[in-house]
């Protein structure tokens, strides 16, 4: 069984040249977590084919129509300033689409420039009084900093300073904030809402995908984003008793509530696992002052027994995950709980987790990498990450159990559920089955591939 009390060699690989890339830009990030709003319009500020890429990744994995706009930089806005073409780009989005939120995402080309967007838009909003019935909330994410939790992180972050206002006069009400990790599924999202409602807690989630990107027919064409959460909720989060939230990559954004409304916050590092998710229901049960309602005692028993079915398909069977640190942490720290060995372990940025993780070493890198590890062990029995890992899964005849970002060759991903008890139960039906299907898969790769390894230090496997 994996040690969760060991401490994982993190290792960071700096390289010139990518060919398996696991990263997912920042300013994508930026633009899912605008797209939890209600009435939302994210825009690039960038070449069109900052959006172009981001658009298509988005559209692969929701297969749903994504509203995302851009500035379209050219040769010349480059090199003398780019704040004509967005100001120009803000007055025909709200001429055409009318959103209640813009949000203005910079990328790497606007900010190698140095461009100071934000005192732009400051003179463009003062001048332009069209704009004054949307809230335009800018965010600063180059592409060449940070990743997809980046990204999330930064626009949760602008979006709490932009339009929560200061502390509440009046007495809190019976609201819970919850700041969504970009780990969390529109799926998660939901059951999450449900959680809460059920002790009699009124949700505010920041932001909402459950309600914009659950795959809902709309019944006319809308230009912006068609549910979510309103600005009115977003507004009122300085009237909650508590702020949760899910992942170490929303703490900055928890400590930035905190301190512009006074709330107190509580962190999960996850809300998948028995311990976890007992840990949430202790949260929940204090701040609502009732008990856990029966539906989760007898769901955490179902969990209990589903623990028990599984930890034979589990034990002593060597996994590779890879993906952003909190979706990582989340899935290894699971199967690890079950019995299985961490074999390889690959995230796109560094986080304080990483040295925490149940694996002998954590690699800050890419796909490559997490093919070495695999290579360095000797096999693997399965792979979880995102569906680029189908390339190193298929060479080597490895399962693969895609979740995270991009899923696009599989249906439902936005649907995939992994929280709570119910969550954690049927992902172990799920990564039980896959390992039942294919027993002793791993540990049986040739020996010649090793030298394709980079010398890495090797993860043992179980």
């Amino acid at each position: 069984m994996g040690d969760l009390t060991a401490m994982a060699l993190v290792i960071s690989h700096n390289k010139a040249l990518s060919t398996m890339p696991l990263k997912v830009s920042a300013p994508l990030g930026a633009a899912m977590a605008f797209l939890g709003m209600d009435g939302s319009l994210p825009l690039f500020h960038g070449s069109q084919g900052c959006t172009a890429f981001a658009l298509v990744m988005m559209v692969r994995h929701f297969r749903e129509a994504i509203p995302l706009q851009t500035t379209a930089m050219n040769e010349v806005s480059t090199i003398l300033g780019g704040t004509e073409q967005v100001e120009a780009a803000l007055h025909n989005m709200v001429k055409r689409a009318k959103p209640k939120v813009i949000g203005l995402i910079s990328t790497a080309l606007t900010e190698t420039r140095g461009e100071d967007m934000a005192g732009d838009l400051k003179a463009i909003t003062a001048r332009s009084k069209d704009l004054a019935g949307t809230s335009v909330v800018y965010c600063s994410a180059p592409d060449f900093e940070g990743s997809l939790e980046t990204g999330w992180g930064k626009a949760v972050g602008a979006m709490i300073r932009s339009l929560v206002p200061g502390p509440s006069s009046q007495p809190p009400l019976k609201r819970v904030n919850v700041l969504a990790g970009c780990h969390m599924t529109p799926g998660d999202v939901e059951a999450m809402k449900e959680i809460i409602e059920d002790f009699g807690l009124e949700p505010v989630m920041l932001p909402d995908l459950s309600g914009s990107l659950d795959g809902h027919v709309p019944d006319h064409y809308v230009p912006t984003t068609l549910g979510g959460t309103t600005l009115e909720q977003v507004r009122g989060m300085n009237r909650a008793c508590l702020t949760i939230a899910v992942g170490e990559h929303m703490r900055i954004s928890a400590e930035t509530l905190e301190e512009r409304t006074g709330i107190p916050f509580v962190l999960f590092d996850r809300l998948t696992g028995l311990e976890a998710v007992d840990k949430l229901m202790v949260c929940l049960s204090s701040a609502a002052g009732i008990p856990v309602p029966p539906k989760y005692r007898r769901q955490r028993s179902q969990l209990v027994d589903a623990m028990l079915d599984g930890h034979f398909f589990f034990a002593g069977r060597a996994i590779a995950v890879a993906g952003e640190p909190s979706f990582l942490w989340t899935y290894a720290s699971l199967c690890a709980d079950l019995g299985a060995s961490i074999v390889g372990a690959v995230s796109t940025l560094p986080s304080p987790q990483l040295s925490q993780l149940p694996s002998e070493t954590a690699i800050i890198g890419d796909f490559e990498d997490l093919e070495d590890q695999i290579l360095e062990a000797g096999g693997a029995d399965l792979i979880i990450a995102n569906a680029n890992a189908r390339l190193i899964a298929g060479r080597h005849g490895i399962p693969l159990h895609r979740a995270g970002f991009p899923v696009f060759d599989r249906l439902g991903a936005a649907h995939q559920t992994v929280l709570g008890y119910r969550g954690t139960r049927d992902l172990i039906f799920t990564l039980g089955n896959i390992l039942m299907e294919h027993p002793g898969h791993g540990h049986d790769l040739p020996v010649q591939h090793a030298e394709h390894t980079h010398g890495d230090p090797a993860v043992a496997a179980g």
